[in-house]
């Protein structure tokens, strides 16, 4: 029969927990038992607790992270489905790296409705918690009545200070709903105060051209995607929606679609990445966008050609 270790002296049961040392104390009594039975050094006993206190903050403080980046649903990389995704290759790699992060550039996900824009924004999102970055999820709609509750109060400067802290910001469902002045206004003043020191994750089924749709002034526009795409990695996502694929699976029907990579995804500064349809890559950059991105460095497969004001031929 194993002997049960026996419990810490109060004094040092009360030192940890004041210390706030929890792992070190729920573990040491039976340590201490293995330590004499096993006859471990000294350090190789402290070294142990040691670890395991670390083990249990990193992972305590990694649920902490996932529970405030408020995602409404948890996805993750391994469940995105590549066989249907038209992410490239090769900027999913470097998407997966989490280098885009640290380096405070922006994600961009242009595409209709179904086809991965979310799941890729969430799953990124929630590999960033795990890597130990700050992350926070807001849809576009929740994000401008959060910063209008600011207004009310004249608090906005610190809500946006604050959510600077994080090192990944996810805008989704951007343009869902039109925005008025006031709230185009508030998400500029977000994206105007994370430029070059925070990255971005945003997701839209509008193309840049017509943004100008839920933006009211073409001024608010263009300024926005000045600063949102100088430094960013833009995926423009394509192909039936995996949800009507889901729906036509339960009645028998097809599932897959295979893509075809179209577009280098790393060039200069401006990335863009796109598969399957040729004219894509060209109808989702708008005149506007062209003159926005003059002497913007795109880097394209070779049945491209690069001409200027950042616009692409084929």
């Amino acid at each position: 029969m194993t002997a049960s270790p026996p419990a810490l002296p109060a004094d040092l049961e009360d030192g940890l927990r004041r210390l706030k040392l929890a792992a070190m104390r729920r573990l040491t009594p039976e340590l201490l038992l293995t330590a004499k039975t096993q006859r471990w050094a000294p350090e190789e006993f402290l070294r142990t607790l040691v670890e395991a206190e670390i083990t249990a903050r990193d992972a305590s403080n990694a649920r902490t992270r996932l529970k405030t980046a408020a995602f409404p649903v948890t996805k993750t990389l391994d469940e995105l489905d590549r066989a249907a995704s038209s992410i490239p290759t090769a900027t999913f790699d470097y998407l997966t790296s989490l280098e885009w992060i640290r380096a405070a550039e922006n994600l961009c996900l242009v595409g209709p409705p179904g086809t991965g824009k979310s799941h890729s924004l969430i799953a990124l999102g929630v590999a960033a918690v795990e890597a130990g970055h700050r992350v926070r999820y807001f849809t576009a709609a929740d994000l401008v009545e959060t910063l209008y509750r600011g207004l009310a109060d004249n608090s906005v400067g610190r809500l946006i200070d604050t959510l600077l802290r994080n090192d990944l910001i996810i805008i989704d469902e951007l343009g869902f709903a039109p925005l008025d002045d006031a709230g185009a206004q508030l998400l500029f003043r977000l994206v105007a105060a994370a430029y070059e020191r925070r990255a971005l994750g945003v997701g839209s089924h509008w193309p840049f051209d017509q943004w100008g749709r839920f933006l009211p002034e073409h001024t608010t526009a263009v300024s926005l995607l000045d600063r949102l795409l100088h430094h960013s990695i833009v995926v423009v996502t394509e192909g039936e929606s995996f949800r009507m694929r889901q729906a036509r699976a339960r009645g028998g029907g097809p599932t897959t679609k295979t893509h075809e990579d179209l577009i280098n995804p790393r060039g200069g500064d401006f990335h863009l990445a796109t598969s399957g349809d040729r004219n894509l890559a060209v109808d989702i950059l708008g005149e506007d966008l062209a003159k926005l991105l003059a002497g913007a460095d795109l880097e394209l497969a070779e049945h491209l050609t690069e001409v200027p004001l950042g616009r692409a031929r084929w």
